[in-house]
C-alpha cells in the first residue's frame, strides 16, 4: 500500500511536505494573480485542487527563464523539490525550490538575495524528456523517488557523486537525506 496520499497536507496550496518522497515534475495548466502576500498562483496538472505559490526568489528564476508574461507558461514544466535548508528569518523551515525548467537551452544562473546584503547564485537546469539522466544512463530522479531509507539514499548519493552527476542531482539527494534523517519519511 502506498502511504503517500495519507501524508498529503490539507491545504489550498502545494507545500514542501508534498515533496518528502522526492522531487516531482509538474505541468502548468494556468497562472492567476493571487493575494498581496502570495501574488502568484500557479495551477498544476498534478495537483488539481491546489496551487503552487512560488517564493519571490523562485518567481525571479521563472521570470528570468521564461519572461514576465505568464500566459506563455501554460503547458511548461518544472521540477519541484523540498529543500530542508530554506530559512525564514533565522529558522530552517524547509521550502520548495526549482531544479529544472522546460524551454531552456542551457543551465540558467540567477543571483538571488540570500540574506540582507548578500546574494547567492542559484542555477536551474534545462528539463529535457529525461531530466535527471546523465552519461551513465541512470535516471537519478526515479531512483531517488524510490529510495526511502538513509542507507539507500546515502548509497545512491555516493553512486551519483562517483558518476559525476550534476550539482542539482546531488543537491536533491542531500535534501532528501536530510529530510529522512530528521524524520520526514522513514
Amino acid at each position: 500500500m502506498d502511504l503517500a496520499k495519507s501524508i498529503e497536507p490539507n491545504s489550498a496550496q502545494v507545500n514542501a511536505e508534498d515533496f518528502l518522497t522526492g522531487p516531482r515534475t509538474v505541468t502548468i495548466t494556468n497562472v492567476e494573480e493571487g493575494s498581496s502576500e502570495q501574488p502568484v498562483f500557479i495551477h498544476l496538472q498534478e495537483f488539481p485542487n491546489r496551487t503552487y505559490r512560488p517564493s519571490k526568489s523562485m518567481r525571479r528564476v521563472i521570470v528570468s527563464a521564461w519572461g514576465s508574461e505568464s500566459s506563455a507558461y501554460t503547458g511548461r514544466q518544472l521540477v519541484l523539490f523540498c529543500n530542508p535548508d530554506i530559512t525564514f528569518g533565522k529558522d530552517k523551515v524547509g521550502g520548495i525550490q526549482l531544479s529544472h525548467l522546460s524551454h531552456l537551452e542551457k543551465p540558467l544562473s540567477v543571483n538571488l538575495t540570500a540574506t540582507r546584503g548578500r546574494r547567492k547564485q542559484f542555477t536551474v537546469e534545462p528539463l529535457n524528456a529525461e531530466p535527471l539522466k546523465d552519461e551513465s544512463g541512470r535516471d537519478w530522479l526515479t531512483e531517488l523517488t524510490a529510495a526511502n531509507t538513509l542507507d539507500t539514499i546515502a548509497t545512491l548519493g555516493a553512486e551519483a557523486k562517483a558518476a559525476h552527476a550534476n550539482n542539482t542531482v546531488l543537491q536533491m539527494m542531500y535534501a532528501k537525506h536530510a529530510d529522512v534523517k530528521k524524520g520526514g519519511t522513514e
